[in-house]
């Protein structure tokens, strides 16, 4: 089966062809770079980009995989989480297509998307295995008993740690959206310089806080000169950082060891963190394996998209067109 993807829910615009939701044929992404000088990502111009640049994009992804859109079976499209005015780009047009050409349409929850993204690389995944997705919007920790059959453990109480990253990010001056560069710098650091709070760590729930973590930095960053800050930034940087992973690697392993489940995967913009990835290598034990995919498929693209779609596609059917977007769509 060849299932047409489609992702555009904040500021990347993408289109995949993904064969028996497994073998990529093409993936092609183009993020925006305008919002570079707001500082974030501005919904209206996000909007007007994807509408201008997804009919090309969608042409390359037919050509590099040598296909036509008549060899399509399925064409799935992000209908949420995320800005409505990008989603609303996106998942029109996959659904214009989808009538036209009476080609079946799925809708798909973007967090879904990224689970999914796992399974485009490994094969011997446990149905049932725990996955950690963190990105800019979202912090949260599944049960996955089987594909659509989910246990919310834990989620953030108030900012996603991707969000502090890029918010700790632009308060050092880094840029925005700022995690690669944080973390590059990160590894130059040493992470004892500081001792910022873990927030929940010892908690008995698997919940998430962030926001404390961002204001210490940011309070910290205030109490020093700028000769100070210079000299230091690679130091705050890595604190910060092993502050904001540890709460998720340990409490990951934690429900891991308590659920007796032996496979974690992890998505989301965040997996492609260097430390998160090195620092469950450091900590998991006994026949507990981690799973994440290529960098390629941790950031929004239509290939995890497309993915979530031939699975849902297999366990529920075809969506209805009258499906709409869904800002605040919910996973469980």
């Amino acid at each position: 089966m060849l299932v047409l993807g489609i992702e555009s829910s904040c500021d990347e615009t993408s289109v995949a062809i993904i064969k028996d939701g497994r073998e990529v044929l093409s993936n092609i992404i183009l993020s925006q770079d305008e919002h570079t000088k707001f500082g974030g990502v501005v919904p209206e111009v996000a909007s007007r980009t994807h509408l201008k640049t997804i009919v090309p994009i969608y042409e390359e992804a037919l050509e590099k995989a040598g296909v036509t859109l008549s060899d399509i079976d399925l064409i799935a499209a992000t209908m949420g989480p995320g800005l409505v005015g990008p989603l609303l780009v996106g998942l029109t047009f996959a659904k214009g297509i989808a009538y036209a050409h009476s080609i079946p349409f799925v809708g798909v929850n973007h967090m879904e998307g990224h689970l999914s993204a796992n399974y485009i690389t490994h094969r011997d995944i446990d149905e049932r295995h725990l996955s950690l997705i963190v990105s800019g919007g979202h912090t949260m920790l599944l049960e996955v008993k089987s594909f659509g059959e989910y246990e919310m453990l834990g989620n953030t109480r108030d900012d996603a740690a991707g969000e502090a990253y890029d918010k700790v990010a632009k308060i050092m001056g880094l840029g925005y959206p700022g995690g690669a560069a944080l973390d590059k710098l990160a590894n130059q650091g040493d992470p004892t310089y500081m001792k910022f709070p873990r927030a929940m760590l010892h908690d008995k729930s698997y919940m998430f806080s962030y926001s404390g973590l961002k204001t210490a930095v940011s309070m910290h960053i205030k109490s020093l000169t700028a000769e100070e800050f210079q000299k230091n930034i690679a130091n705050i940087a890595s604190s910060f950082q092993e502050a904001a992973i540890e709460v998720l690697v340990e409490k990951t392993l934690r429900a891991a060891k308590e659920k007796q489940i032996n496979h974690i995967t992890l998505a989301g913009g965040v997996a492609a963190n260097s430390r998160i990835r090195s620092m469950f290598a450091e900590r998991i034990r006994g026949n507990q394996k981690l799973f994440y995919p290529p960098i390629s498929l941790c950031t929004d693209n239509a290939a995890m998209i497309a993915t979530a779609g031939y699975y849902r596609y297999k366990k529920d059917g075809a969506s209805e067109l009258i499906v709409n977007a869904v800002p605040y769509l919910k996973m469980v």
